[in-house]
C-alpha cells in the first residue's frame, strides 16, 4: 500500500471533530466561544489517544445547504480551525457540508491545515440536499491554484454516503476512483451508505485494485474491524466509534478513542 506521505506514518488514523451547530444554522444554540472550546477539547482527546490527524467538520449544521453555506459558516469554521490548529500539533483537515469544497479549501489555507475532504469531486449524485450536478474537480483545482493553496491536499469521496448514485449506476466504484485520481484527487475515500455505516469489503478491494494513491475508509470503522480494513486501505477516518455511546452527536470518549488506536495498531 502506498503511503499518504503528507499525513506521516502508515496506517493513518484520522479522528473527526464534529463542530457544534454554527451561527445561522437551524440547531445553533451555543455561543461561538463555547463551540470552539468543545472542538478544542475533542481535538486534544483525539491527539492524546494517538491518532495521526484530525478533521473538523460542521456535522451539526443539519439540514445542510448545497455547496454555498454562507460567509457566517466560513468565518466560524475558520475561528474553530484556528483554535484547533493552535491547540494540537497534528495534520489537520477541513470538511464543510454539504459539498462546500471551495469554502473548506479557503478555510484550510487560512489556518495552515494540510488537507480537505471533498464531496462531489467527480460525476453527479443526488444527496439529501438535492442534485450535485456539477463535478467540482475542475473549478476546485483552479481555485486552489488561484489562492496559492497548492499545498492543501484533496481527499475525494467516491460513491459517497447519504447519496443516491442511480445517475452513475453504469460507472462502478473502481472507475469512479480512477476518475477522481485522473482529475487530481490526492487520495480517495470510500464509505458505507450512511454515517456509521460499514464499508462494503468488495467496494474497498475494488478501489484498492484500481488506484495507487492513498485510500481511506470514511465511515463505519470500529475497533473490531479496524485491522481488517487496514489490510486494504492506507487509513481510516473515524467519528462515531470514538464518541460517547458510539453516537456522533456526543463528545469524544477518551476510552473509546484510546481503544480504537490500540486495536488498529
Amino acid at each position: 500500500m502506498p503511503p499518504a506521505t503528507f499525513l506521516g506514518q502508515t496506517p493513518h488514523l484520522i479522528g473527526m471533530v464534529h463542530v457544534g451547530a454554527l451561527p445561522g444554522t437551524p440547531r445553533h444554540t451555543d455561543p461561538l466561544p463555547a463551540i470552539i472550546d468543545a472542538a478544542v477539547r475533542d481535538a486534544r482527546v483525539i491527539a492524546d489517544a494517538g491518532f495521526d490527524a484530525i478533521v473538523i467538520e460542521n456535522m451539526h449544521d443539519v439540514p445542510y445547504l448545497r455547496r454555498d453555506v454562507g460567509p457566517e459558516v466560513v468565518a466560524a469554521m475558520t475561528r474553530v480551525g484556528a483554535a484547533v490548529r493552535a491547540a494540537v500539533d497534528l495534520p489537520l483537515g477541513v470538511q464543510i457540508l454539504a459539498g462546500a469544497n471551495h469554502a473548506a479549501l479557503a478555510v484550510a489555507h487560512a489556518i495552515d491545515a494540510q488537507f480537505i475532504r471533498a464531496e462531489g469531486f467527480v460525476f453527479a449524485a443526488v444527496a439529501d440536499e438535492g442534485l450535485l450536478d456539477e463535478a467540482d474537480a475542475g473549478p476546485l483545482l483552479r481555485y486552489r491554484r488561484a489562492i496559492g493553496a497548492d499545498a492543501v491536499r484533496i481527499l475525494a469521496d467516491v460513491k459517497k454516503k447519504h447519496s443516491a448514485h442511480a445517475i452513475t449506476a453504469d460507472v462502478d466504484i473502481a472507475e469512479t476512483a480512477r476518475a477522481a485520481v485522473f482529475s487530481g484527487a490526492d487520495g480517495v475515500i470510500v464509505t458505507g451508505v450512511a454515517t456509521g455505516g460499514a464499508v462494503a469489503t468488495e467496494d474497498l478491494t475494488a478501489t484498492r485494485d484500481a488506484i495507487d494513491q492513498p485510500l481511506l475508509v470514511g465511515s463505519g470503522a470500529t475497533p473490531e474491524t479496524a485491522r481488517a480494513l487496514l489490510k486494504h486501505a492506507d487509513g481510516i477516518i473515524v467519528g462515531s466509534a470514538i464518541k460517547i455511546d458510539g453516537d456522533w452527536r456526543r463528545d469524544v470518549d477518551v476510552d473509546r478513542a484510546t481503544r480504537f488506536v490500540a486495536s488498529a495498531r
